[in-house]
């Protein structure tokens, strides 16, 4: 009995605790239910509130209704678009804002050696947003550009000629305004930027620009080139230098670490690109010339271009394209020769100007310009002694060059091999983000070393990096700086670089007795390098557009290698005062090349006498300057020289600050874009209503044609490898932080009409790729990243449920 008192005891708390725990678990569970409805609540509000547009963008849904409210631009999909349009993504995930667009009309007036070009280019804005337009454009490396004006509805803005920084305060002051401005800035003297601003939703405004170039002349050739796109460029990463203190000495000079960039201005002559196998083709150009050559035509060929040709005398024609557009990813070449016996061998023209620049330095008596075309007697070595020579090939075989481009730069090579002498010696580098060369040292030509040459360079494959410096220097090494032989050498490139001065640079100073060639390859190669590697090598530049080109091309650049150069020329005046002679010293002539010069003085006298060197014999030629036409703007082509002949002298000066002050002079009084001067325009009326954001987008360009999209912009990790990362720039230190950068760089999409629900990517500016370098720049996220509501949003209702389950799993007391 005594121990059935504890176990009756026993069963009354147990049935006790389990009606307790019983209504525990029932209270549990409807609390369970109703924190399980708040927690979905609170999830199905955020992403409501995060994924509506209108809400994120101004705080207030109705707020983004109202026109007149500060909004963001209206942003579109794919699904929105019904015709095809240039997207760029925006910071909403999955929505764009729609790309400017430019179409460009030009027209060519050719006059004997002086071609006159006006270029309109018409920026569209297709979206409702406000949009500033950034157009990274090309023109001849030699043009004069010296006129720009902006059409707003029946009204002309003339563009004035501003110090740079001074014209760039002016373009940003209009722009915060809401004035319609646009503004012309050099970046290379063949790459230049329009900017226009306040363009409105649906709007369009046209700008016109206008320049004068001399025509190019090879023997009985007359060419005209009118570059139509910037080709993507390497741009080599800065290299970081040693620390400058030393701590050892009492003196600090607070310089610290630093470091040298090459191409300190990358993001000014880069552009987003569209990938010509999955995008159309954009940026349509019209095209005409009104050719007068002065003499009797014969053979007129564009070469790259079909085009419709209208004779108006032996003389004259006129010409257009035969497509009403077409894309711009190509040069426009022209070139014509005359009858036999109708080729001009000297021609003179002159101009009085007055400069128009108000600094009393400017204001003087006007001043006499000559233009002079002088062709020198030539012989062909036919039955002479030729000297031995010395000959390095340097071949590019970077990323850019893969398709045509290489196919037509081996078979130049090739070409090239063929004709050389028993007597020269040879050697073979190729490049890309690497240097090979064939040979230690120069060989003899005989059938081993041309089929072994050969069979290298048909073996090479275009794809890394254009790091063309360290090629060039290797090119240029003498073993025997004494030698009796001539040494050339033929670079072979695209010239697809954005660091041109260093190779300058590398020229000046080392060329030593080498006379360097370049050989341009492909549909839209960089004749700023092209010929300024020439000019600083004392060589010459040859194009070569196609692989039909080949044969013709390289037996003219070895006719030129291979004949007698006319050396020692000057230039002598009667009677003339104060004559400023560009270029200065002239440079030495290959066979067939005219001698081009243009003279400044006070007074030109009545006649000159060029004399010179020709295969050792001394000649000259007296020219009666009464007889010399009247022409225009001499005077610009006059400056244009007189400027390239400074930014030669300033590669190696240390009077930076001088010569800086006469190229900006000669751009202020001839009203020229240069370096360091720059053409605007701004409208009085403000158009863009206060409060309206302005969107700034760089307009995309084409791939030039014949060039590979996947070979410039490969994003696939160690392919093709990238220059290191430039100083200052964060590197992450997390490995999949850094792929995730990589692999969401800023895109442009595009939605091709013939599948406009298809978003489709463009090569951005800052692709981390080898072909346009490794600097990084501030980017959206992939669109797969989580929106900053949703994660807010997110996060707190995951915190409250949290708080919920520690209250639910507390210990009960008893």
């Amino acid at each position: 009995m005594p121990n059935q008192l504890p176990k009756r005891k026993s069963r009354k708390r147990h049935s006790i605790d389990l009606s307790a725990k019983r209504k525990r678990e029932r209270s549990i569970s409807k609390g369970f239910k109703i924190w399980a409805i708040v927690y979905a609540s609170m999830m199905a509000t955020g992403f409501v509130v995060a994924s509506n547009p209108a809400h994120s963008a101004t705080g207030h849904p109705q707020l983004a209704s109202q026109p007149d409210a500060q909004t963001m631009p209206r942003l579109v999909t794919p699904n929105d678009m019904q015709t095809g349009a240039l997207l760029f993504e925006s910071k909403e995930p999955g929505r764009y804002i729609e790309a400017p667009r430019v179409a460009s009309d030009i027209k060519v007036d050719v006059t004997g050696p002086i071609a006159r070009t006006i270029i309109t280019q018409k920026f569209l804005n297709p979206s409702d947003a406000w949009l500033e337009g950034v157009y990274v454009f090309p023109l001849p490396t030699d043009s004069a550009v010296d006129q720009l004006r902006m059409k707003i509805g029946d009204r002309y803005i003339e563009g004035i000629i501003k110090k740079k920084l001074e014209a760039r305060e002016i373009y940003e002051k209009a722009k915060r305004e809401g004035k319609k401005a646009s503004l012309l800035e050099q970046n290379r003297p063949n790459i230049f930027t329009n900017s226009v601003a306040n363009i409105g939703p649906g709007e369009s405004i046209t700008v016109q620009i206008e320049y004068q170039q001399t025509i190019q002349r090879s023997a009985n050739t007359f060419s005209l080139r009118v570059p139509l796109v910037v080709a993507p460029r390497y741009n080599p990463a800065a290299k970081p230098l040693k620390p400058s203190v030393d701590y050892t000495s009492d003196k600090v000079d607070g310089s610290g670490w630093g470091s040298t960039d090459p191409v300190p201005d990358r993001d000014a002559i880069t552009s987003p690109v569209l990938d010509p196998e999955t995008e159309p083709k954009t940026n349509p150009v019209t095209l005409s010339v009104d050719l007068k050559a002065g003499f009797a035509l014969a053979d007129v060929t564009s070469e790259n271009h079909k085009v419709n040709i209208a004779n108006e005398s032996e003389s004259e024609l006129k010409l257009s394209l035969a497509k009403e557009a077409v894309p711009a990813d190509r040069d426009f070449v022209l070139s014509w020769k005359s009858k036999p016996g109708k080729t001009p061998q000297i021609g003179l023209f002159k101009q009085t100007f007055t400069p128009k620049s108000d600094s009393e330095a400017s204001k003087k008596a006007s001043e006499d310009y000559l233009l002079a075309y002088i062709t020198p007697p030539y012989k062909l070595v036919e039955g002479l002694a030729q000297p031995a020579r010395d000959i390095t090939f340097v071949i590019d075989n970077s990323g850019s060059m893969a398709g045509p481009s290489m196919e037509q730069a081996k078979a130049s090579l090739i070409s090239a091999l063929q004709k050389l002498k028993p007597h020269d010696r040879f050697n073979v580098i190729r490049f890309n983000h690497e240097m090979d060369q064939l040979f230690l040292q120069p060989v003899a030509v005989n059938a081993t070393n041309i089929a072994q040459a050969t069979g290298w360079v048909q073996a090479l494959k275009a794809e890394g990096g254009t790091e063309m410096a360290t090629a060039m220097q290797q090119a240029l090494l003498d073993a025997d700086p004494k030698a009796p032989t001539l040494r050339q050498v033929v670079f072979l490139t695209d010239g697809a670089i954005g660091n041109e001065r260093q190779l300058f640079e590398i020229i000046k100073q080392g060329k030593g007795r080498s006379r360097i060639f370049t050989v341009g390859i492909g549909s839209a190669p960089n004749t700023f390098f092209m010929t300024r590697a020439a000019e600083e090598g004392k060589g010459t530049f040859t194009h070569i557009n196609s692989v039909t080109d080949v044969k013709s091309k390289m037996a003219e650049l070895f006719a030129k290698l291979s004949n007698p150069v006319a050396t020692d020329l000057a230039l002598s005046m009667t009677n003339a005062k104060d004559a400023e002679i560009a270029p200065n010293p002239l440079p030495d002539l290959y066979l067939g090349d005219p001698l081009v010069v243009a003279i400044k003085a006070k007074d030109l006298g009545s006649d000159m006498t060029l004399t010179g060197r020709f295969d050792n014999q001394p000649w000259s030629v007296k020219l009666d300057l009464s007889k010399a036409a009247d022409s225009n703007a001499i005077d610009k082509l006059w400056a244009r020289r007189k400027i390239r002949q400074l930014e030669s002298d300033r590669l190696l000066s240390n009077q930076y600050e001088i010569i800086d002050k006469a190229i900006e002079k000669l751009g202020l009084d001839h009203h020229l874009v240069t370096r360091l001067t720059s053409l605007v325009a701004v409208d009085v009326t403000p158009s863009r209503p206060s409060g309206e954001e302005l969107n700034s987008k760089k307009v995309p360009l084409n791939l030039p044609d014949g060039w590979q999209f996947d070979k410039i912009f490969d994003e696939a990790p160690g392919k093709t490898p990238a220059p290191t990362t430039a100083p200052n720039t964060p590197a992450s230190a997390d490995p999949q932080i850094e792929a995730a950068l990589e692999a969401a760089p800023q895109q442009m999409a595009l939605f091709s009409q013939a599948t406009p629900m298809l978003a489709r990517k463009a090569a951005p500016p800052t692709a981390g790729t080898a072909q346009l370098g490794s600097q990084k720049r501030s980017i959206p996220l992939p669109r797969t990243a989580t929106n900053a509501q949703i994660a807010l949003y997110s996060g707190l209702s995951l915190m409250i449920f949290g708080l919920f389950l520690a209250w639910r799993n507390r210990r009960p007391t008893a």
